[in-house]
């Protein structure tokens, strides 16, 4: 029996860049937003604690599944194994960049 997939979500939000690790993503219920559910941190009984983690967990402490507009989505990957969550602050140089937005014309009068 094979076991439950593993996605990485690599996401921006406020100049940050979120990297964290859940067992459901999906289109979700609101157009236009990625439905993240069942996150996943280390154990709790570890002796090294990674302060960014420790962010992270607190967090997102108490919530079910969160909703990330589309456009801050960087990446999604189906992993084999969980990695370490972590927050890191964008330099904003990246190779990473915004799709261009289509340009309409603003309505002609007659």
């Amino acid at each position: 029996m094979a076991s439950e997939p593993i996605y990485r979500i690599v996401f921006s939000q406020q100049g940050n860049i979120y990297e964290v690790y859940a067992r459901q993503v999906s289109q979700g219920g609101l157009y236009g937003f990625v439905e993240v559910e069942e996150l996943l941190f280390g154990e709790r009984s570890s002796v090294v604690l990674d302060p960014s983690e420790e962010k992270l967990k607190s967090e997102f402490q108490g919530v079910e599944r969160f909703y990330v507009p589309l456009h801050a989505v960087l990446r999604i990957d189906q992993v084999e194994r969980k990695g370490t969550p972590r927050i890191t602050k964008s330099d904003g140089e990246g190779q990473v960049a915004m799709f261009p937005l289509p340009s309409v014309p603003p309505p002609t009068q007659d």
